[in-house]
């Protein structure tokens, strides 16, 4: 089991991901990557090739919104998706102003 902490501003979010999940959902991980590397919006700047570190802010950004609108199953995945790049991540600080950049990963 995985354990991670999300930080939205002043609210701290524990969040636990099954290994398998990890694991075992490496082709939805494959497509997520595919579907990033035609470029992305990235607050206000456009990235043609986001790297992994950028990817995974990206995704972050995902999981803020899936944890928003209580979508408990998108925000496993998203956050399965970066410890699945990020295998040693415990805490994502997610900015939630708007800019992705400003997220952070311990």
């Amino acid at each position: 089991m995985y354990e991670l902490t999300v930080i939205l501003g002043e609210n701290e979010y524990p969040l636990k991901i099954k290994k398998k999940i990890v694991t075992e959902a490496q082709s939805f991980f494959n497509q997520m990557d595919s579907d990033m590397d035609k470029g992305w919006q990235m607050s206000q700047v456009w990235i043609e090739k986001p790297n992994q570190f950028q990817k995974c802010q990206i995704v972050a950004d995902r999981l803020f919104t899936s944890i928003h609108l209580n979508k408990k199953e998108t925000a496993v995945m998203m956050a399965a998706y970066i410890i699945n790049q990020m295998p040693n991540v415990k805490v994502i600080d997610i900015d939630t102003a708007g800019n992705m950049d400003e997220t952070s990963f311990t």
